[in-house]
């Protein structure tokens, strides 16, 4: 009898090694072979012949799939998946218009955030019309009742079950027949079948194949829960989020009571789209304008400040973005950036030195999107420009100006995606100026807002301080 060789598996990238070893050969990551334990399954033989795959024939949009033998389908059909709503309006959208049937999607964040009390809204909502299993590890069924009586959940049909064993978990999953499944968390679950400790590559690995078997076999969707590391990514292998169908995400500014989720895998609707929530004393609210979120100014405004449209997931959201210039008193002059690219900052102020007429070779510089919101696109640079400007002036901006567009290295202020679904945002919060790239200017006039076009960052500079 053969002796079994030990697998390491990367938590980065989920490739194998035969022996650990400091860095992974197939993702080039430090320190992340972990020892995936003795439960791996073997290779079938170069002499065994498994049965054929069922496959089925793909049919075009309303096309009635037919059935074959053993009331299996004999063909798929293209037509949009169902989709139940969760009761969340904000949900809903990030996961694309409600939850696919046999969907298995993966919800991160920090400890405290609100995962478990997001799903177990969600999970009292949809067991109001099927029934609903809440399976923990990590708490008892009474803790998770105090919970539903505190946040004023009165669920008819949400069971609850504090059981860490994933056959167990499916087992009465499938007596109850139930509608959804949540999984809190990923990292309790174990197969028995495993030697490995629950938590572990190996588990994580298993536990989640099993449960995507279960949700595509049994048409139930799924939402399982998965810590984060110190880094902010899920815990485990990155096989595990390829495996799942959505990758959600919770993000939260230290202190605040805002949460954001943005979904960064859908295979059933857009990424990038985010969800803006408030946790309040009875759980997780919407936000229905997330614009005031990030628009709580001072009455009277300082240097150094301007409000952008920014586009986040499939809506338009108005940000402020605080710039700092300050001299430098020794060493180098630092830049910092917070919810922006740093990299891009220092390309920015090399243009507004050469371009704009405005060195900052000497000064400390600072730039902050106030909310905790990190802005991916480049339609910040004009403002974040303007507001440096601001600050090394010591002029502030008006109060009721907005202003939106990328800015080249040539310095020339180029257009961005969706300008005037941005500068409508704007009117309806009650800005009166906008200054954008001239190819942005609304091909009719907006009610209430006076649109200035500029192609330069130079007549950009002008118009703001003139």
């Amino acid at each position: 009898m053969g002796r079994s060789k030990t697998a390491f598996v990367c938590r980065s990238c989920g490739a194998e090694s035969p022996r650990w070893q400091g860095q992974c050969a197939q993702c080039g990551e430090w320190n992340t072979l972990e020892d995936a334990g003795s439960g791996a399954s073997r290779p079938a033989g170069r002499g065994s012949r498994a049965p054929a795959a069922r496959a089925v024939a793909l049919l075009g949009a309303g096309a009635d799939p037919g059935t074959g033998p053993g009331d299996h389908p004999s063909s798929a059909s293209a037509a949009p998946a169902g989709r139940t709503p969760s009761g969340s309006a904000e949900l809903d959208r990030v996961l694309g218009g409600g939850i696919v049937a046999g969907s298995v999607t993966l919800l991160g964040g920090d400890p405290g955030i609100g995962k478990s009390t997001l799903l177990l809204q969600v999970a009292a909502q949809v067991a109001a019309g099927t029934p609903v299993l809440y399976a923990t590890g990590e708490e008892s069924a009474a803790q998770v009742g105090a919970r539903a009586a505190r946040l004023g959940l009165a669920p008819g049909g949400l069971q609850i079950a504090p059981e860490a064993e994933l056959p167990r978990i499916l087992t009465a999953a499938r007596e109850m027949r139930v509608g959804l499944l949540v999984i809190d968390s990923i990292q309790t679950v174990f197969s028995p079948d495993l030697e490995a400790g629950a938590g572990g590559v190996a588990q994580l690995r298993e536990c989640a194949a099993v449960l995507v078997r279960f949700a595509k076999d049994s048409g139930t969707p799924v939402f399982i829960i998965g810590h984060v590391t110190r880094e902010g990514t899920i815990a485990g292998p990155k096989v595990l989020e390829h495996l799942v169908d959505t990758v959600l995400y919770f993000e939260s500014d230290a202190g605040s009571r805002h949460r954001i989720v943005r979904a960064t895998k859908n295979r059933f609707g857009p990424v990038g789209e985010l969800a803006f929530f408030a946790m309040m004393e009875t759980g997780l609210r919407e936000v229905a304008n997330p614009s005031a979120i990030f628009l709580a100014r001072p009455s009277t405004i300082a240097p150094g400040s301007l409000v952008t449209v920014a586009r986040e997931g499939g809506r338009p959201l108005l940000v402020e973005i605080q710039g700092l210039v300050d001299p430098m008193r020794f060493g180098n002059p630092r830049r910092v950036a917070q919810g922006l690219d740093a990299t891009r900052l220092a390309m920015l102020l090399a243009v507004l030195h050469r371009h704009g007429g405005l060195s900052l070779q000497d000064h400390d510089v600072f730039a902050n999107v106030v909310g905790g919101l990190a802005l991916r696109e480049t339609a910040s640079d004009l403002p974040l420009l303007l507001t440096l400007a601001s600050s090394l002036r010591d002029r502030p901006l008006p109060a009721t100006l907005v202003a939106f567009g990328e800015v080249g290295l040539t310095g020339e202020v180029r257009p961005v995606a969706y300008g005037e679904e941005r500068l409508r945002e704007a009117a309806k919060q009650g800005f009166r100026q906008a200054l954008v790239a001239e190819d942005n200017l609304p091909r009719k006039p907006i009610e209430g807002l006076t649109v200035r076009g500029v192609s330069r960052l130079a007549d950009a500079v002008d118009y703001a301080f003139g």
